[in-house]
């Protein structure tokens, strides 16, 4: 049976990194935004202003979407919302896997990164995808509730559609008991380095 994994306040370790899942113009910005994309885009600026204060590392994923999807290199909903600072790590990839076919294993070595909190979109596709990848290479991940988010499911064959504040859940609770997951952004800690 799976357990409960909310953690309120200073009770949970501290992370040593902060990872930006596809933050990009096509997903946060405009009609064609995920829904509530204002708290998730405040929410993701309040994880940054702590891991930069902090001296955490932050690596950005960008998504390259195929030729006519509106990620798609180049384009402008490809661009990062968030711009990085110097010394911040931007990784490319093609894949919902952060570290299929990236560098990225290589990034949190080199910067002595353990543990990570996860935030972006979309929940269920590329957080949770790089999330069981960073679980399966020995990170741990903190995944903060409210700095995730995702579309509304659509109806299926013989099914409902599913609202994208529940599909968000799901993917959180898809992640298994391995995930340490806080109700907010405000929640987390990062270790100092500077």
């Amino acid at each position: 049976m799976k357990k409960e994994q909310y953690e309120i306040g200073d009770h949970h370790l501290p992370v040593d990194g902060l990872l930006v899942v596809d933050v990009q113009s096509a997903f946060v910005q405009g009609t064609e935004a995920v829904p509530g994309h204002g708290e998730l885009l405040s929410m993701i600026a309040v994880l940054l202003a702590q891991a930069r204060s902090a001296g955490a590392p932050v690596i950005f994923l960008q998504n390259d979407g195929q030729p006519g999807a509106v990620d798609e290199p180049f384009q402008p909903g490809w661009e990062l919302h968030f711009p990085p600072r110097p010394g911040e790590r931007v990784v490319r990839k093609a894949e919902d896997d952060g570290f299929e076919g990236t560098d990225l294993d290589g990034i949190l070595k080199a910067s002595g990164v353990r543990d990570l909190a996860i935030c972006g979109v979309l929940s269920e596709m590329c957080v949770a995808a790089t999330a069981r990848a960073v679980l399966e290479r020995g990170y741990g991940v903190l995944l903060p509730h409210d700095a995730h988010a995702t579309y509304d499911v659509p109806a299926g064959p013989g099914s409902q559609g599913v609202p994208a504040v529940m599909a968000a859940r799901a993917a959180e609770w898809s992640l298994g008991d391995e995930v340490r997951i806080c109700a907010s952004a405000r929640d987390v800690r990062f270790k100092v380095r500077i």
